[in-house]
């Protein structure tokens, strides 16, 4: 795609974008619970192992509340006036060993592959560099010659345009859907974070090195990130957005 058909169709994308498309999948919502519905593969991996894994965490402390309340009321001083002089329990001790190493390799089991199709970049399309400056976000195709920057959209014009404040930019992103994207991600000056919630994707951006991640995009949509690292006195003010649209379309 030539720099200036693809600088033209992003401007023209935000100018034809109506409030209800803003409304789509990829952004926060009041009194929201649970995570974003996820735009990728992987995403939806991310979710389904916080479903498995929320459950376990559940039982283990309402076990461990359970023994500390047992142990509170059968061995205080009233009920226990005269303590055992016992100091092992093979039995428990075994139990206390085994369990914990039980549910460890359950959630191994569950979370290595996942960690692993994370970290293993597979072949990309398309190679997105993401740049973390103070405070806002450069963002480019260097092997289309592209690049923009990405500062927060000012209230006023947001308001106007129908976008949420805070998450909309003056420049959004736009990456075809079903083709696999390579992030180049680094800074400019103090450590940012590249976050895409509904993608599945956060990492760090840190001067003098460059960090990896990668994300293929199933549906069109907008959607919108920020960054998730303390970096500074405008950290609130750096948005992401991108608009996710067809191939023909990017």
């Amino acid at each position: 795609m030539r720099r200036g058909a693809l600088i033209a169709t992003l401007s023209a994308g935000v100018l034809s974008m109506t409030s209800s498309a803003f409304a789509a999948v990829g952004a926060p919502t009041p009194r929201g619970l649970d995570m974003q519905p996820g735009a990728t593969e992987v995403m939806r991996e991310i979710h389904d192992f916080h479903n498995f894994l929320l459950p376990i965490i559940v039982a283990i402390c309402v076990l461990v509340l359970a023994l500390l309340l047992w142990v509170m009321i059968r061995y205080n001083r009233h009920a226990n006036p005269t303590p055992k002089k016992f100091t092992h329990n093979m039995f428990v001790e075994v139990v206390w060993t085994i369990v914990p190493v039980l549910i460890l390799v359950v959630i191994a089991w569950k979370s290595f592959p996942l960690i692993y199709k994370q970290e293993q970049i597979p072949e990309a399309e398309i190679t997105l560099k993401v740049t973390g400056n103070s405070w806002f976000w450069t963002l480019e195709y260097p092997d289309q010659g592209v690049s923009i920057a990405a500062n927060l959209l000012p209230e006023e014009e947001a308001r106007a345009q129908g976008r949420p404040y805070l998450l909309a930019t003056t420049e959004p992103l736009l990456v075809p859907v079903d083709t696999t994207v390579r992030v180049l991600i680094t800074s400019n000056d103090v450590i940012h974070a590249f976050a895409m919630p509904a993608f599945g994707v956060k990492e760090d951006a840190i001067q003098g090195r460059v960090n990896e991640a990668w994300f293929r995009v199933d549906r069109p949509g907008v959607f919108y990130g920020q960054c998730s690292e303390l970096c500074g006195v405008n950290h609130a003010y750096m948005p992401i957005e991108i608009h996710a649209v067809s191939r023909a379309e990017w």
